[in-house]
């Protein structure tokens, strides 16, 4: 297995004081190291079907449309409110700094989909609830979750009530 860690760039106090960043962007700069991430993202869902992918904005969309191409299905995005054209169903959370919301499409899924939810990072596994909560709401079944890093010290999987959860990186 790759030890993707040498690709994650860590940038003190951003975007704010006291928050260690981690910046993915010198993995996705290594076509050998994206490419290689994105196998290994697959290989662990290998055993698993499913029909759509859903990705969070933002850089969910990078991993989960280059999955869904891979595996030749659907990607559906997960947006920040306002970013998406047509009508859509909201799910608002608590963030430790306030709140947020996030859209799907209402027709983006059909009862019964098999999902694959697909994003860079989970910390605290706020955005990552308040997803699967859309793709519930759209009578989507989760069989799982694919993250490159997981922050395991912030405790999100906890929030996580079905399908399986997979990073690459633990910290």
């Amino acid at each position: 297995m790759t030890d993707f860690t040498k690709w994650i760039r860590d940038v003190p106090d951003f975007p704010k004081p006291g928050i260690i960043f981690k910046d993915i962007t010198p993995l996705l700069q290594d076509p050998e190291a994206f490419r290689a991430a994105v196998d290994a993202m697959d290989e662990r869902f290998a055993d698993s079907p499913y029909d759509r992918i859903v990705g969070i904005d933002s850089r969910g969309f990078i991993f989960g449309a280059a999955l869904a191409y891979k595996r030749g299905i659907s990607f559906v995005p997960v947006r920040k409110p306002g970013k998406l054209p047509h009508e859509t169903d909201t799910v608002s959370y608590d963030l430790e700094y306030g709140s947020d919301s996030i859209e799907i499409h209402k027709d983006a899924l059909d009862a019964g989909d098999r999902v694959l939810i697909v994003d860079d990072l989970m910390a605290t596994g706020g955005t990552v609830e308040a997803t699967a909560k859309l793709v519930k709401k759209l009578g989507g079944k989760i069989v799982g979750y694919a993250f490159l890093i997981e922050l395991s010290f912030l405790e999100g999987r906890k929030r996580l009530d079905e399908g399986r959860i997979e990073s690459l990186i633990t910290y």
